[in-house]
């Protein structure tokens, strides 16, 4: 029987308040997280940028208890996965491959060359396609698969994106429903689906799927909700974890929620639609800063729908999309790594630098004046980051 790797691809965390700082450069390292006009001026930026928000970061970290849990909750989802293929007869071995912190793509690429596998499913945890998300983690790997004549040699089918899978919409409506009859008007509770933002320059101008497939992933989950529980309440849409002046997909988590205070909403069960892991955009950004901000604005029930991790209903949707992979049309690494056909990378058609936590956007001028600045304090010795201790 073949043996199959089946390759989980995510972004990675810190584990530690040590490896923040690191995190933070190889994420700004991406050049599809922080888009420049040069090239060699990646790293330097990257290192410019991750040093100064390592002290913010490292705080939010601290208030979830000191690092990230997305690894071991992302290796638990690969030894569940790799279970349940192997309860219905594939002889599959799961591997976890981060894009930005351990356990690295090169490592699990090396770990499946070692236990012979003969056939990979590469599979991303992220449900909506992005250029920023799985489409970065795809191009790693084919990277990767170029400077290697024997991961060449290896079959690989891919799994582009999976918003509309029956597991994964069965599973999030369950646990919708849950929460909602949780309240103390169940009917009157307020639905409030908060997906990771994107600049809209991202779909707009480069043809980025991402904001269509959130769209319809949260009608499909609706339908569920009507059609298995009779739950038809009010709903919305948002994006959060926007940084920076350009303006990102909307409308934005922060204002819904204050647009809903203001309408009388009193309770209000919030979906992160788009993570699938417990991490720091779910523990601290909605459950400690969205919170907060949702009861200051007169909302007085404030129940978050728990990301999907293990749950079981999850663990055999993507079993499906494993399955159904190996049985259906093939979909190759390049195809699934190819950009949409309006972006480059370099050299860019205008003058505009982008970064976020997946994809966040600088105006280019304002940029290059800070990193002009930071030369000249690294010349001089004197300027405000060495009065703020940061050189």
């Amino acid at each position: 029987m073949a043996r199959v790797g089946v390759l989980l691809l995510n972004l990675g965390g810190p584990e530690r308040i040590e490896d923040v700082g690191p995190f933070l450069n190889n994420l700004f390292s991406d050049p599809e997280i922080i888009r420049l006009p040069i090239r060699s001026l990646q790293k330097p930026l990257a290192w410019f940028i991750s040093t100064l928000r390592s002290k913010k970061s490292q705080k939010a970290y601290l208030s979830i208890g000191g690092g990230s849990p997305l690894r071991r909750i992302t290796e638990h989802q690969a030894r569940e996965l790799q279970a349940q293929l192997r309860l219905r007869g594939i002889n599959a071995t799961s591997y976890v491959a981060m894009r930005y912190w351990h356990p690295f793509t090169e490592s699990a690429v090396a770990d499946m060359k070692a236990d012979g596998i003969d056939e990979v499913v590469v599979l991303p945890l992220y449900p909506h396609f992005s250029i920023s998300t799985s489409g970065s983690s795809f191009r790693e790997l084919r990277r990767l698969r170029e400077a290697d004549n024997e991961f060449q040699k290896l079959p690989i089918r891919c799994i582009r994106s999976w918003y509309d899978n029956k597991g994964y919409l069965k599973a999030m409506s369950e646990l919708i429903a849950k929460q909602v009859a949780s309240c103390e008007s169940p009917e009157e509770a307020h639905i409030c689906f908060t997906a990771h933002g994107v600049p809209k320059s991202y779909v707009e101008d480069a043809g980025d799927p991402y904001q269509f497939q959130v769209e319809e992933c949260s009608k499909l989950i609706i339908k569920e909700l009507g059609k298995n529980f009779g739950i038809r309440n009010q709903y919305t849409l948002s994006y959060q974890s926007r940084v920076g002046p350009e303006e990102w997909l909307q409308p934005y988590t922060e204002d819904i929620l204050v647009d809903l205070g203001s309408k009388g909403v009193s309770e209000l069960v919030v979906v992160p639609i788009s993570f699938v892991s417990e991490h720091i955009e779910t523990l601290q950004e909605i459950d400690i800063e969205y919170c907060e901000l949702a009861k200051q604005n007169g909302i007085l029930t404030f129940l978050r729908v728990r990301a999907l991790d293990t749950y079981p209903l999850f663990i055999e949707g993507l079993a499906d999309l494993v399955a159904n992979s190996l049985d259906g049309p093939e979909i190759s690494l390049d195809e699934a790594a190819k950009l949409p056909a309006r972006i480059k990378l370099y050299p860019q058609e205008k003058w505009q630098w982008g970064w976020n936590n997946s994809s966040e956007v600088w105006n280019g001028r304002v940029a290059m004046i800070v990193f002009i600045g930071f030369l000249f304090e690294l010349v001089t010795g004197k300027g405000i980051l060495h009065s703020l201790g940061l050189l």
